[in-house]
């Protein structure tokens, strides 16, 4: 199938899910729904939810509110609070799990106050052959996957964004900030906030794609291979040793095999 014959498959299953809230965070995907739902359903139909939390970057969740203002989608803000929850803040491999029931949870009660009975998320059809825990706190509080049920992958998701002239078309993928810990590092607001900061600074030189895992005193750094020479050569090396240095990063490392997604998932088998 085409990416527009999925979209149209994608309409016919938005039709049968209204009112619906979306949880919503500006990245690639959630977007898309959150953009079609409004076309498909209409503005008064269609609510973005966005959970603020420390594991959002404070740029992606002002970002988030300029694209759902840009086109007309109505938004709300829920906290979700999952840094008090322990299981969270252990941070084991399903993490995600803890993470997206707080957020669903959260998604759900506000739905429910407001009359809407559905609630959806932005996975997609690549997303069923990755560690998805958080797929299992969907199942449980029922939330769908339209863009999934539809079979829409993020390569269509991209070129459906492009015809709605969606500036996250071409966004690089994101994940929440807690993803740049190994399982078992103890998940803080303080940890966290170092992590984006680190992130941010390196946005700043040009580098679009990022990640800085946080290795306790170690900061390693993944960017995409063709950024890796610029970023090993003065200035630019300088400034980012000292620039991670003052935000706590006693070594500052460049991993060579550049960045990859999931490269803190457990290992298969």
């Amino acid at each position: 199938m085409t990416a527009a014959e999925k979209f149209e498959e994608l309409k016919r299953i938005l039709r049968g899910l209204a009112p619906l809230a979306v949880a919503y965070s500006g990245g690639v995907d959630s977007t898309f729904l959150l953009r079609a739902a409004v076309e498909v359903l209409g503005p008064e139909r269609v609510l973005g939810v966005i959970g603020d939390s420390p594991s959002l970057p404070r740029s992606e969740l002002e970002e988030a509110k300029a694209l759902a203002d840009g086109f007309g989608a109505a938004y709300a803000v829920v906290y979700p609070q999952e840094l008090r929850n322990p299981q969270y803040t252990a941070n084991p491999p399903d993490r995600c799990y803890h993470c997206k029931s707080a957020l669903f949870a959260c998604v759900r009660e506000l739905a429910a106050a407001r009359g809407i009975p559905h609630v959806a998320d932005g996975n997609n059809a690549d997303d069923a052959g990755d560690w998805r825990p958080g797929r299992r706190a969907a199942a449980e509080l029922t939330v769908r996957s339209p863009l999934m049920d539809a079979g829409l992958t993020k390569a269509d998701i991209r070129e459906l964004s492009r015809g709605f002239g969606l500036p996250t078309a071409e966004k690089p993928a994101m994940a929440c900030l807690a993803s740049r810990l190994p399982y078992g590092t103890a998940v803080t607001a303080e940890t966290l906030e170092q992590v984006e900061k680190a992130e941010g600074f390196l946005r700043g030189l040009g580098f679009r794609q990022v990640r800085v895992r946080h290795h306790g005193e170690m900061a390693r750094i993944e960017i995409p291979p063709e950024g890796l020479s610029r970023l090993a050569a003065d200035p630019v090396r300088g400034k980012v040793c000292h620039a991670l240095r003052e935000l706590g990063y006693r070594h500052v490392a460049l991993d060579l095999a550049g960045y990859r997604t999931g490269s803190m998932n457990p290992e298969p088998g």
